[in-house]
């Protein structure tokens, strides 16, 4: 293992005591519940979700040092059963002596199996044990693991908090800081803005910006570290956080908030395909018949950045979200695809109605295949009125246009020839 002189600052800058955890005073401040659960020596098993570099594992080894419990450590990246219950004997070894901690890193990355080996040992106390996640629980975790679990969530930090940290490290004289090499105030900011609150990366740049800078008088941070990389997780809970609040920012009018996400979501790794799908997509449910230009554009953007490539064709997909947050909104065409499928689930196979049926033989005529059937195009308004095309005992309205763009038109013309809402189907 490195020591303290070798090892890198933001693991000997690590918090010794609660108290010196920053950035997380809801659960450690005044009244937090983490340090609350500890002031009579109790712990629960418990899960820690949380970005990375909010402070897991140390609180999670700060916690068991609180009640004076062994901490044993495992990575669900490299371990598995095997590490289980070597642990476990260990715990059972020293039950007569002290309490085990048993922390989970990434526990996320544990499969069913391996998380139901843990059940019995929480179960019956041999361990408490305390899981850490970036991943939401309740997708991550199995119910019957979950259950036995409290969840406590921490938050990436501020800019405050990040600042605070790197001034503590910067005038730390100890082999544990940087010597009193302290940059000033707005480099602070900038590497804390660079941090996008993960406390040990805000360490780490501030150390490897201190170690570059050096006597050469270069002390601008764009030279020094290269270029900014914010946070994403491709496949986890920020992904569907920030695709999520596209849609919403889409669905609720605001241009601003659609450029923004989907600036971010590009930013930071997003596959350009998958937003251009899902903007599609909301061409269709949040816009739909309001205005069917939303689905062509939508297309359209998506085959310019096929042809353009990144960062060309970036451009063409915010002027697609920007379209589509700008333009009047239905749902009705989702609303009735949706009714339709309950009709459809509810109903079964039920047979086309005879008028409706295909005719193009002497037999299938014979067999009264397409009788009745009126054409519309022969009729007042080429509609046949009163003329059904839904089979017996299934009804609609499935589709009920809204007041809005292109769709208010169509909700006449509908209302007019006794269609839809207040007409049959």
């Amino acid at each position: 293992m490195s020591s303290a002189s070798t090892a890198p600052l933001a693991e000997r800058m690590r918090p010794r005591a609660l108290a010196e955890v920053v950035g997380q005073d809801q659960l450690l401040g005044a009244g937090g519940a983490l340090g609350r659960i500890t002031d009579g020596g109790f712990l629960p098993s418990l899960v820690l979700w949380g970005p990375p570099g909010s402070g897991k594992t140390t609180i999670a080894r700060l916690l068991a040092s609180e009640i004076g419990a062994q901490f044993l450590a495992i990575s669900a990246v490299l371990g598995g059963v095997k590490d289980i219950r070597e642990a476990v004997q260990r715990a059972s070894a020293a039950a007569e002596e002290t309490r085990t901690v048993l922390f989970i890193d990434e526990i996320h990355r544990f499969n069913k199996a391996q998380q139901d080996a843990l059940l019995p040992h929480v179960e019956d106390g041999t361990v408490i044990l305390i899981g850490a996640t970036t991943e939401n629980p309740s997708f991550a975790l199995n119910n019957a693991l979950l259950s036995r679990l409290r969840v406590f969530v921490l938050q990436p930090l501020d800019e405050a908090a990040l600042i605070g940290l790197m001034q503590r490290a910067g005038e730390d004289t100890t082999d544990r800081g940087l010597g009193a090499r302290l940059p000033e105030d707005a480099v602070l900011a900038a590497l804390a803005a660079r941090s996008d609150g993960d406390a040990r990366r805000a360490l780490s740049l501030l150390e490897t910006y201190v170690e570059l800078r050096g006597d050469s008088g270069d002390d601008d941070p764009d030279r020094l570290l290269g270029a900014v990389v914010r946070r994403f997780d491709k496949g986890g809970d920020q992904f569907y956080d920030q695709i999520s609040a596209l849609h919403k920012a889409v669905r609720g009018s605001d241009p601003d908030g659609a450029v923004y996400w989907l600036r971010r979501m590009l930013d930071g790794g997003a596959d350009p395909a998958y937003v251009a799908r899902r903007l599609a997509r909301m061409a269709s449910e949040d816009i739909g018949l309001a205005d069917p230009r939303a689905l062509q554009l939508a297309l359209d953007g998506w085959a310019a950045f096929e042809r353009l490539g990144s960062p060309e064709g970036e451009l063409a997909l915010a002027q697609v979200a920007i379209y589509l947050a700008s333009v009047p909104k239905s749902n009705a065409v989702y609303r009735a695809w949706n009714r339709a499928g309950e009709a459809v689930e509810s109903r079964g196979t039920v047979p086309v109605p005879e008028h409706l049926r295909n005719a193009p033989t002497a037999l299938a005529k014979s067999m009264g295949h397409g009788k009745g059937y009126r054409y519309d195009h022969d009729e007042a308004d080429h509609v046949a009125a009163g003329q059904r095309f839904l089979p017996p005992g299934i009804d609609g309205p499935f589709y009920e246009p809204v007041n809005q763009g292109l769709e208010a038109k169509i909700a006449e013309r509908l209302a007019r020839i006794g269609r839809g809402p207040g007409g049959k189907s």
